[in-house]
Parts: C-alpha cells; structure tokens; sequence
C-alpha cells in the first residue's frame, strides 16, 4: 500500500468545509472518528437541463460521446447548490460500467441512463483478439471527457476518474457471465489466461487517469464520491456472487492482490448478500481499508445486516453504509460510530442539516 502525506484544499465556492470534511474521511479509512461519522448525501445529479432540452441526438452513443453537454450539463446541475457534510461536487467521466471491457476491443450497448459491454469471446479462441488499445475510441473518449472536465473545473467542482473494472469482471463482460460460471469448470486455463490479460494493463491505465487529476490538483475520486490525496480505489467483483468460495479463491483473490498494488485507499464494492459469501476472505485482505456494503433493493431493511456490518467493524475495516432517514435512529442505537459512513438519498437541504444533527450525537 502506498502512502501520501501530502494535502491541500482546493478552494471550492460550494464546498468552503473541504478541509474539514476530508479529515473526517481520513479518519474514516483509519477506523476512527473525529466529531461524527461521515456523510455523503446523493441526489444532486437529479435535475432538468434546460441549456440543452432541445438539443437532439440521432443515438443514445451519440448522446454520452457528446462532450460539452456531458460536461456542461453536470455544471448546470452543481448551480447556487450547498454541498453539505461529506458530499463533493463531483464530475465523474462516465461511459457505463463495462467501459474497461470496452478499452480491449469490446463494444457497447448504450441505453439512457446505463451501457452494457456485447459479449465478444464466442470461444477462447477470441481471447487473441483482444488487446489494450491507447487510441481506442471509448478509452480516448473517456480522456476527452477527463481533460474537457479539468479544464473548467477550478474554484467549481472536483474531477474524478471512470469507473475501471478489471480483472473477473471485465472477463464476465467479454465472455457473458452465464458462459464464463461453467468455463470455470470447463477451460479453467483459457479463463486464467483471460483474467491475467484483464490486469497487464490495470496500472498504467490507471495511473494514466491519475496523473491527469493530479497535474491539475485534483485528488483521486471516482462514482463513489469518496475522495484520497493519494490514489482511492474502489475494486469489486459483481460476478463473485455466482461461484463458490473456493472459485473465488482460486480465479478472484489473485488478482484482487494485483490489483491493489500500490493503492493508498482500496474500498471494496460488496453488492449484495450473494457477494457476502466471501467476506471472510477479503477482510483478509490487508489492503483494503473499507467495504461498502450493498444491501440491494429486495434485502432492506438495514437492520437485519447489522451483525455483517459488525463483523466488518470487529476485522478493523470501514464501512459504508446506505440506508433510509426512517432507519437512521435504530442504526445508530444498535451500531458504533467508529468506522461507519453513512449515505443517504436525500436532496433537501434543510432535512439534510437535520440529519447531520442526528449523527453529531452518536456517540
């Protein structure tokens, strides 16, 4: 794990707390609390564009490639707004969740508001095809949104990274999962060798998007929200919750060890009760600093996940933790502050004030 002591404040008209804000997240990653656990309230990117209600697009691609509305749209939508407690303004280069599928060869399918990557591996053979392109049009697109964001951000808005999946799930978005569960089984070699080509390029892609940010003072943050001065990473593995603890073990933990290399904050994605079956196994990972924990839509309410949320607490990580306003006084009475980061959908300023009240006396 690699360490940064550098720190700075980037001055933001709608975020004069960023100072304070970022301690408090800093002792979050450590496990500890300085005045109360750490907030970060969504809901901010939900609004009408109206510099752009006429503007028309032939293509749902042809709309996400377009980067001044990508761009100018987030800026109007960030306007005369306070963001309060733990929550940043935020611009995150975004293609989908597959884009990394997508920087190898694959190609995507855009809907309005998500992309999925076509499956592109028919049968192992195909593997050869696939390789990292710098001039790949979906990798130069993402650049593009990048750079165009940096260059109107300052006193604005911090920029972060896209959302870069390698490793499993970037093989499940090439081979299409429901194939790839019984190549486990099947080619469990050609299905290694996919996973090693996923990771060669991880570092230096990733490395390649950091040090944009950081030549223009940006910290290092992507669609969690959850910023580092160092290098803040948010691994997962979507796919883990269809195989067993032993697959996980034998195609997933070694390359979760690469992936994590030399980053200074990993914060793992858990999604769902079906991915918490190989818990055990990554609290077992030193480098992982947090778990944000993902209950799902048909798994609420949080309270029945208060003995995982605890066990995760007891391994000495972090963890964040969405839940609903109604369920906030049961959680805190039944969790400990020490560790915890709440989210909350929530876009009401003065309700957000009072929730911030709420956690200020959790002790």
């Amino acid at each position: 794990m690699s360490t940064s002591n550098k720190w700075w404040d980037l001055n933001l008209e709608n975020k004069p707390d960023f100072d304070m804000a970022m301690k408090r997240i800093y002792a979050w990653y450590n496990g500890e609390i300085i005045d109360r656990a750490p907030i970060i309230f969504y809901g901010h990117g939900w609004f009408v564009r109206e510099n752009f209600k006429n503007k028309h697009w032939d293509t749902f691609k042809d709309k996400w490639f377009d980067v001044e509305y990508q761009v100018e749209s987030f800026i109007d939508s960030i306007k005369n707004r306070k963001f309060l407690a733990e929550t940043f303004p935020i611009y995150f280069p975004n293609l989908g969740p597959n884009v990394y599928s997508a920087f190898y060869g694959a190609d995507l399918d855009f809907r309005e508001t998500t992309s999925w990557a076509i499956p592109c591996i028919q049968n192992w053979d195909d593997l050869n095809k696939l390789h990292f392109d710098w001039n790949n049009p979906y990798f130069k697109k993402i650049e593009e949104l990048t750079q165009y964001a940096l260059d109107r951000c300052e006193g604005k808005f911090m920029v972060g990274y896209t959302d870069i999946h390698p490793g499993v799930d970037c093989v499940a978005a090439w081979r299409d999962s429901q194939d790839l569960c019984t190549d486990l089984y099947d080619y469990p070699d050609e299905v290694k060798s996919a996973i090693n080509k996923a990771i060669a390029d991880f570092k230096e892609i990733f490395n390649h998007f950091d040090t944009m940010l950081k030549k223009k003072n940006q910290l290092s943050a992507s669609w969690l929200g959850v910023p580092s001065f160092g290098k803040m990473h948010i691994p997962s593995c979507d796919f883990s919750s269809m195989i067993s603890e032993k697959h996980f073990i034998d195609f997933c933990l070694p390359v979760l060890h690469k992936e994590v290399e030399d980053i200074t904050h990993v914060i793992w994605h858990l999604d769902g009760k079906d991915c918490a079956r190989h818990l055990d196994t990554l609290l077992s990972v030193p480098e992982i600093q947090a778990i944000q924990w993902v209950q799902g839509d048909g798994a609420k309410p949080i309270m029945q996940w208060v003995p995982l949320i605890k066990k995760i607490q007891n391994a000495g990580k972090s963890v964040l933790v969405s839940l609903e306003e109604s369920e906030l006084n049961d959680f805190i009475s039944a969790v400990n502050p020490e560790g915890i980061f709440l989210c909350m959908f929530n876009n009401n300023e003065e309700e957000q004030k009072q929730i911030i009240k709420r956690v200020e006396k959790w002790v």
